[in-house]
């Protein structure tokens, strides 16, 4: 057993021990299908903190030759299949932790060769009687060991992409991807590899190394297909824990939820735990990270991204082709780019369905919010957003100006760039003034209720909040929108709901570019 090849399971161990695990093991029913087969050569991103690290020493404890790992695993998932076992503890594994290299090395430019020959000497000890020569690369060691004995090894890489990240010396990143190419794309080498497992938060890069790594399958946060489940935890996972710590799961939800592949609800993991032990919700990932992320971003300025940025903060998705980007930190060159990078890190979730993204969830909202503060560019995005909880109160008193009048600033300020006097115009002008509304209330666009569909409606989760249905009305009036609330009994939809209920019609004058609203309690 050494610190590269061969580990033993003890990592694994005390992550399974500790305070609250969810099973994940039946992630080793597919990975075994790799094993020794075409697609056996695997790239798994995804955001810091969604569990790539304990996945990574779960492969190594079931895997690795150095340890006898059947106890482990034995009460998990796995042990109820018919694999379970088949490939247990029966391949040298080569484990690396790429950021923990970086971080300990003090010349940066030292690191693989300083790296190879630790690996080298753990081969020397493993195998004596291979010719293993200092001159030798790791690549060849293992070509090598593989000719001379049929031993075939397991190539563990976390956070694969820390040189990419890090934007290190050109000379270093060139021998980094002679390095990675060294290993995986040699034809030579190939019967030597049965299985290349790499993570990192960003896909494989394209820049410069497409054609070299092109044999990897790629499983990411865009599309992460039979592996969907398995990195970052679901909401029937989530539930349980929920559920066996006695916090609220809808609470859970508003706070975590918001990443989904495949029919998945998938969260962030190091927030769930965190909210579960401490019995409190609040933003635990944004801690292991920063807004700077997203700020820096912000600061290219690309064309649309000001206006899709407004969009995304007062609840809606925007359009974003995520095909383009090259997943390195300097070949940014739109607002696409910026959006798909940002996916990756976690600060936006991506459909797939309809090609969109939007800011998942509370905790992320804020690390938006903290990013935008200060910034010209949003300087009345963050007053708007600063007044939408003054606005919400003044809402609740009837206050029918004061609504009136943080309409007009919040419509002129989503349509910069699009048509002023059309309602999708006037829908995001209502989220962004109520923007503070997503902490006590589901917002639903176009709800089906009574006889038609609800403009917007706004349920709240929290006690002691009126339920608010919302008519938008062009170049009429807002007593005509609260006319057809009535006749077409909008708030039927409502019926299981006890309570306040505010009805408010809001009619927006072309000619004038201002608002008028009305609102009317109605109490069931």
């Amino acid at each position: 057993m050494g610190i590269y090849l061969n580990p033993g399971n003890e990592n694994f161990k005390s992550m399974v021990s500790g305070d609250i695990y969810v099973d994940k093991t039946m992630m080793l029913e597919v990975t075994d299908r790799f094993i020794d087969k075409g697609n056996k050569y695997v790239c798994v991103s995804r955001p810091r903190r969604f569990g790539k690290t304990i996945a990574g020493n779960m492969l190594a404890a079931y895997y690795s030759k150095g340890c006898d790992s059947a106890k482990l695993f034995s009460q998990y998932k796995i042990a109820g299949t018919p694999v379970f076992g088949q490939k247990m503890n029966r391949y040298n594994v080569i484990k690396i932790d790429m950021n923990s290299e970086y971080q300990m090395i003090d010349k940066k430019e030292d690191i693989l060769k300083e790296l190879t020959y630790e690996i080298r000497e753990e081969l020397n000890d493993a195998f004596p009687r291979v010719n293993l020569r200092e001159k030798d690369s790791l690549a060849r060691c293992i070509l090598k060991v593989y000719n001379s004995t049929g031993e075939t090894f397991i190539i563990l890489i976390d956070e694969y992409d820390v040189l990419v990240r890090e934007q290190v010396s050109q000379d270093l990143f060139n021998e980094y991807l002679s390095f990675l190419n060294g290993l995986f794309k040699s034809d030579t080498l190939r019967p030597a590899i049965s299985l290349a497992y790499l993570t990192g938060i960003l896909p494989v890069v394209r820049d410069k190394i497409q054609s070299k790594l092109n044999n990897f399958e790629e499983y990411t946060i865009l599309d992460a297909m039979e592996l969907a489940e398995f990195v970052g935890f679901t909401g029937e996972e989530v539930k349980a824990v929920c559920v066996r710590q006695g916090i609220d799961y809808q609470e859970c939800r508003r706070w975590y939820d918001g990443y989904r592949q495949h029919g998945w609800e998938i969260y962030n993991p190091e927030s769930v735990v965190k909210s579960a032990i401490r019995k409190t919700f609040g933003s635990y990932w944004g801690r292991t990270s920063t807004y700077e992320v997203i700020s820096d971003r912000l600061r290219q300025n690309f064309e649309g991204t000001r206006d899709a940025v407004v969009r995304m903060l007062a609840g809606e998705s925007v359009d974003v082709n995520v095909t383009g980007y090259l997943n390195t930190m300097t070949s940014f060159t739109s607002r696409n780019d910026v959006f798909t990078y940002l996916i990756h890190v976690g600060y936006l979730a991506y459909n797939q369905e309809d090609s969109t993204c939007r800011i998942p969830n509370r905790e992320v909202r804020q690390e938006w919010f903290n990013a935008i503060e200060g910034d010209q560019d949003y300087k009345i995005t963050n007053r708007l957003i600063q007044d939408s909880k003054e606005l919400l109160s003044r809402t609740r008193e009837g206050d029918e100006a004061a609504v009136a009048a943080a309409l007009d600033i919040s419509h002129i300020h989503v349509t910069s760039n699009r048509s002023y006097n059309n309602e999708d115009a006037l829908q995001s002008a209502i989220y962004l003034a109520y923007i503070y509304a997503l902490n006590r209330y589901t917002v639903i666009r176009e709800m089906t209720s009574g006889k038609g569909f609800a403009d917007v409606v706004f349920l709240p989760f929290m006690d002691g909040e009126p339920a608010m249905v919302i008519e938008l009305k062009q170049s009429s009036s807002a007593e005509s929108g609260l006319a057809q609330i009535r006749d077409k009994q909008y708030f039927d939809s409502l019926s299981h709901y006890r309570g306040n209920l505010l009805l408010v019609g809001i009619n927006y004058d072309e000619k004038e570019k201002t608002h008028t609203c009305r609102i009317e309690r109605v109490v069931k």
